[in-house]
């Protein structure tokens, strides 16, 4: 209970980076559940991955301990008291390398993430945003991760309770949509858990 608590609560600050790519790729309310879904799939899968290889250095390399510890203390002082950063989908590196293979078009073609135009391939917005989200859980993995681990080190635990959190977000985005100017304290609030998270893993 006290691992999905933790990853809930660090998976918030997941749906306003969700709304700000909506609103950029400009991504109609109808389509989102969509795009939300696939990127679940694609979040627990990462999420697997990083799990596994976290339980497999920390078993082999307990001092990692300390800098997993020293990660969420940094992540949580620079959410809490640095500067707001923007987000620019446009300069996602894993975007850029995307589009050097793959042609896009910037029109809706229903829930299709591919499209045909004369014999050629084209990614739809759909799809282009749902490797941005993809792409950017990587960097939110990075403190969700290692803070589970300072609650149990049982992989089970760890992923079940990730799962259950991302699984969670889905309909906290709904939720979240139309309040979402109201939270004001959201990244401090996350800051000061990763802190609190961090010292007491060290």
């Amino acid at each position: 209970l006290t691992g999905y608590i933790i990853e809930e609560s660090l998976s918030v600050d997941n749906l306003f980076v969700f709304l700000v790519l909506f609103k950029y790729f400009k991504i109609p309310a109808e389509y989102q559940r969509r795009v939300l879904n696939w990127g679940i799939v694609g979040v627990i899968i990462l999420r697997g991955v990083f799990i596994l290889l976290g339980s497999v250095l920390i078993s082999q390399f307990g001092f990692i301990l300390f800098i997993f510890g020293a990660i969420l203390i940094y992540s949580g002082y620079q959410m809490a008291f640095g500067e707001e950063q923007e987000i620019h989908p446009e300069d996602n590196r894993t975007l850029k390398l995307f589009k050097r293979f793959m042609k896009t078009t910037h029109e809706i073609h229903g829930h299709d993430f591919f499209i045909r135009k004369n014999g050629v391939l084209y990614a739809t917005p759909l799809f282009v945003c749902l490797i941005v989200i993809e792409s950017t859980d990587v960097v939110f993995a990075i403190d969700s991760i290692p803070a589970i681990f300072a609650i149990t080190r049982d992989p089970f635990i760890i992923f079940s309770s990730n799962i259950l959190a991302v699984l969670g977000l889905r309909s906290i985005y709904f939720l979240l949509a139309a309040l979402a100017d109201k939270f004001a304290f959201v990244k401090k609030g996350v800051g000061f858990i990763l802190v609190y998270v961090g010292i007491k893993m060290l």
